[in-house]
Order: C-alpha cells, then sequence, then structure tokens
C-alpha cells in the first residue's frame, strides 16, 4: 500500500532512563516551584478590613444630579433608558405643577425612576445619553444583599440630597475639556 502524502513522521521509541522512569526530579522541581510561592508577597487583602484603590473613572452606583439651586436635573427624556444595553433603567414621566419650579428645573420631571442593579453593567452608556447631565456613575460600591428586591433602586436612592455639602463630587470622572466647556455659560446647556 502506498502512502497518500510524502510528509510520514518517524516516531522513536526511546527507552527512559532510570531517574526520568521513578519520576523523583519532576517531583522536586515541582515542589520547589511550590515552595517558592510562599516566600512571594501575597496578592490577595482582607477585604472589609483593607480595601484596594480604585481607579478615578471607576462605574459604580448611579446617582442623579441636581442643580445649583438644588432642582433635579433630569427631564425624562428616556435616552438614558433607550441607551441601556441591559434595559435596567424604567422611568414615567410627569409634568411640573405650580409652585413645583423649585423642585423640577423643566416642565417635565421624572416621577418614577428606577434602575435595577441586577441587570446594569456599568457600562455609562446612560451618563453619555443625557443631555441635561442629569445621571452618572459615582466611585461607591453597590453593596450585596440576600434578596433581590433591594436592588431595584428609586428616586430615593438615587437622587443626591438638597444639602450642597452633601453632593456627590462627579468632577473627577469628566475629563478637563468638558470642566472648561461647562465653565463657558454662553451655552444654554450650562445655565
Amino acid at each position: 500500500m502506498q502512502n497518500l502524502t510524502n510528509r510520514s513522521i518517524v516516531v522513536s521509541d526511546k527507552k527512559m532512563t532510570f531517574w526520568e522512569w521513578i519520576y523523583l526530579p519532576a517531583v522536586i522541581k515541582g515542589m520547589s516551584i511550590t515552595l517558592s510561592h510562599f516566600f512571594k508577597k501575597k496578592v490577595t487583602i482582607s477585604y472589609p478590613e483593607q480595601t484596594r484603590e480604585f481607579s478615578k473613572v471607576y462605574r459604580g452606583q448611579h446617582v442623579l444630579k441636581r442643580d445649583e439651586q438644588g432642582r433635579e436635573r433630569c427631564t425624562a427624556c428616556g435616552l438614558c433608558a433607550l441607551a441601556c444595553p441591559a434595559e435596567a433603567i424604567t422611568m414615567v414621566a410627569a409634568e411640573r405643577k405650580p409652585g413645583e419650579e423649585t423642585l423640577y428645573r423643566e416642565e417635565k420631571y421624572a416621577s418614577i425612576y428606577e434602575i435595577n442593579m441586577l441587570r446594569c453593567i456599568f457600562c455609562g452608556d446612560c451618563e453619555e445619553a443625557c443631555p441635561k447631565e442629569a445621571i452618572f456613575l459615582t466611585d461607591r460600591i453597590v453593596e450585596s444583599r440576600y434578596k433581590r428586591e433591594p436592588f431595584v433602586y428609586g428616586k430615593e436612592l438615587l437622587v443626591e440630597p438638597l444639602d450642597p455639602a452633601k453632593r456627590i463630587d462627579i468632577s473627577a470622572r469628566q475629563t478637563p475639556g468638558v470642566l472648561n466647556f461647562k465653565k463657558d455659560k454662553r451655552y444654554a446647556h450650562n445655565k
């Protein structure tokens, strides 16, 4: 019978030496590698007592921002919900009533605004889609829990407090170019 190709390989049946046969050098080499790891610096940390330093652009829990007068920036346009690839954001729009001008910035506001943190992938698309700079991802960690219900965050957890001293600084997440643009009051967006 003739070979189909000319790429035949000759396999040698080389006999093992005595040291290869008892596997002792291989076992000693493996143990030396294992023992060397005992003397290296540990990479694990004791989490609750110690925390790692996060990146400046870490994407954590969401926050709905207020403007300088303490009014909610969100106008319930729904662009954040449309941009969300995980479909984690739901909202219901409502009309501002007379006398609520100090609470809401525009005529329309989100009466219900919910983010399902179990569905959220913290991609930041909602942050980029918002034309009013109302939603941002902060450096806060979303706490773990044993039940699913507390992970649907409503406005009571998302809107930042009225007290300016307790507001969340998101300037570290913005580039210097964006911060300089926001200082220019000629644009209606920055008023």
